[in-house]
């Protein structure tokens, strides 16, 4: 058996950015790992110019991620409207004029994220509980106008594999992205979000699995 924190990101807004300029600021349709590493960080009190630390948590977990069905409520992308200065250009260079950009958020969204604790990890469940229960830095969904709207700590718990700790989780329904191949097969998904700490801003890309639970319904 394996062990699971789990955690419940719920709130009116949610934005979980992906590779963008300063023009555009999309959301991508769960939480991505850098995301979530840097929620876990903030939980944990860890600088964000410590790289070690960094390290050390991002190999302490491997994730998965249900976007949750909840009834006859489905999420939506919204965008507000923002003016940018000294925005990049794709270059890398600062433009000298300001930039209007778009931001999206989803609205009304709810994700179940199971974090298992790796064997031998530097971070283990009880310092990652406490540390949700108890955050030493604000935490926020993505951005910090989304803050939760309930606690993030959901349970921790024993099961065989993610799939089988969903089905622990309510509401047992939604879309499952797993880092872990599903007994099914699962339709491949490549996501450029996993965070490398000897590089400023700068990512590797990660294959998931998707996978339906309890029904038919995902985000868009």
């Amino acid at each position: 058996m394996k062990t699971f924190v789990a955690l419940k990101l719920q709130g009116v807004m949610q934005a979980w950015g992906g590779h963008t300029f300063e023009d555009f600021r999309h959301t991508e349709l769960i939480p991505t790992r850098s995301a979530l590493l840097g929620l876990l960080g903030a939980c944990l009190g860890i600088d964000r110019h410590d790289a070690k630390r960094q390290t050390e948590l991002a190999e302490s977990v491997s994730i998965a991620v249900r976007a949750d069905q909840r009834g006859a409520c489905t999420p939506m992308r919204i965008t507000d409207f923002h003016t940018v200065l000294d925005a990049r250009k794709v270059d890398g260079k600062i433009n000298p004029h300001p930039v209007v950009s778009r931001r999206e958020y989803w609205c009304d969204a709810c994700y179940t994220v199971l974090l298992e604790m790796l064997k031998g990890a530097p971070f283990d469940a009880k310092q990652l509980e406490q540390a949700l229960q108890k955050p030493v830095y604000t935490p926020f969904l993505g951005r910090r106008s989304c803050p939760p709207s309930r606690p993030l700590y959901e349970t921790t718990l024993e099961a065989a594999d993610f799939e089988s700790a969903f089905d622990l989780i309510e509401p047992r329904a939604g879309v499952i992205y797993s880092e872990q191949q599903p007994a099914d097969g699962g339709t491949t998904y490549r996501l450029r979000d996993t965070p490398l700490y000897d590089r400023k801003r700068q990512f590797a890309s990660r294959q998931l699995y998707i996978s339906r639970q309890g029904g038919q319904h995902a985000p868009e």
